[in-house]
């Protein structure tokens, strides 16, 4: 071969005894074929074979694999970000004339995306109260194709009884999908419940690093996956195998972060459930929170993420109290290393249901720093609120 050329032709290097750890990184956009056969009879490969990077290279299907081990399905498919996941899953078995119905708590960027795009084609879009299986049974009907959920729900941390809902959906002829991003496959086997679909935020606990968006679809039955894996090539979605990387890395602290965080989510809670200050504290594990039972039968554990509901008179004052935070940053997402709080309104968010607390929700992601440096920051926050709150003096002259 002349210069150029080998500059250009990667040259076959002996693998074998090279073992390590660590999934390798597969850049690919072009996968080339032995010969003019094999290329011909490409299509033959089946949903596993290798024909173009979009559909996936070894680094993305490793991920894939523990993924689809770990929800217990038969398949899964990465995606950009957690919300790629909900809406792609929606997509690809929803045609024009169907009907879906939303649990009413739902992400809210899930509420966007059926009230625009599923309804600008032609899909009816319906909520329904989560945990009311009479109104699930009220509104669902033989157009309904998809049953959505998502358990705890965003922000307000309702528990769902999955296995009724798959029971009547099933009965309709309809896929139950359910976002388990709260609770990762560690403390949460959707499938296992009877739901059809499940999608995780990769982006939050399972990457836990706050420097990557994905998100995963898997399915439980072989029928599901012509549809996903079609879909996905006609919208030309992919994800980098860089970033699948970092995902598997972070992928293999996931249980111990999680214990880490669901142990320092319940100091804290404990530091707060009684304070003055604090109406209610929405965690599922509480065994005063309704839905506990439901909970602790379908449940394994419970990740660091809770809601903490203040009372009216201090719940004016929670946004600008959060700048006395040393610890603690200000953001939108969860399940990193470090600890955040963000404050959420609830009711613009609702149709079917009814919010009956204050509308401001604090959401806390409680990370790995120190415990005695939250606790700290935590009761800051708490007496600033305290001291805004406090009828003013007036001073009297001498």
């Amino acid at each position: 071969m002349k210069d150029l050329t080998q500059c250009v032709i990667t040259p076959d290097v002996d693998m074998d005894g090279f073992e390590t750890l660590g999934a390798a990184t597969y850049r690919g956009s072009t996968i080339v074929f032995k010969n003019a056969e094999a290329y011909r009879t490409r299509g033959e490969r089946g949903h596993q074979g290798y024909t173009y990077g979009l559909y996936g290279t070894p680094t993305t299907r490793t991920l894939e694999a523990k993924l689809t081990a770990l929800e217990m399905g038969v398949r899964t498919f990465l995606v950009p970000s957690g919300q790629a996941s909900n809406s792609v899953a929606m997509l690809s078995f929803l045609s024009t004339g169907d009907r879906i119905l939303i649990a009413d708590n739902s992400y809210p960027p899930v509420r966007d995306f059926a009230n625009r795009d599923l309804a600008r084609f032609g899909i009816e879009v319906a909520y329904y109260d989560p945990v009311a299986i009479d109104d699930l049974e009220r509104q669902i009907d033989g157009r309904t194709k998809i049953v959505w959920c998502e358990s705890p729900g965003s922000t307000t941390m309702e528990i769902q009884d999955l296995p009724r809902i798959a029971q009547i959906a099933h009965r309709h002829g309809a896929l139950v999908g359910c976002d388990n991003t709260w609770a990762t496959p560690l403390n949460y086997k959707p499938l296992t419940l009877g739901a059809d679909i499940v999608t995780e935020a990769l982006t939050k606990y399972v990457s836990g690093h706050s420097d990557v968006l994905m998100g995963s679809i898997t399915v439980r039955a072989e029928e599901h996956i012509v549809p996903l894996r079609a879909t996905l090539g006609r919208l030309g979605i992919g994800v980098s195998p860089d970033d699948a990387t970092l995902v598997l890395r972070g992928m293999e602290t996931l249980g111990v972060r999680l214990r880490h965080a669901a142990e320092g989510a319940a100091e804290i809670i404990a530091l707060i459930q009684h304070h003055p200050l604090v109406e209610q504290v929405l965690y599922p594990s509480l065994v005063d929170f309704p839905g506990h039972d439901i909970w602790k039968r379908d449940f394994l554990g419970v990740s660091g993420v809770f809601s903490v509901v203040l009372k009216p008179e201090a719940s004016k004052h929670a946004a600008a109290a959060l700048d006395v935070l040393r610890t603690f940053a200000i953001g939108a997402s969860w399940g990193g290393t470090r600890s955040l709080i963000a404050p959420m309104p609830v009711k613009q968010n609702r149709s079917a249901s009814q919010w009956h607390g204050e509308d401001l929700v604090l959401r806390v992601s409680i990370g790995l720093e120190d415990l005695d440096d939250l606790k700290a920051d935590i009761e800051a926050f708490l007496a600033d609120i305290a001291e805004r709150s406090a009828p003013a003096k007036v001073s009297k002259a001498s």
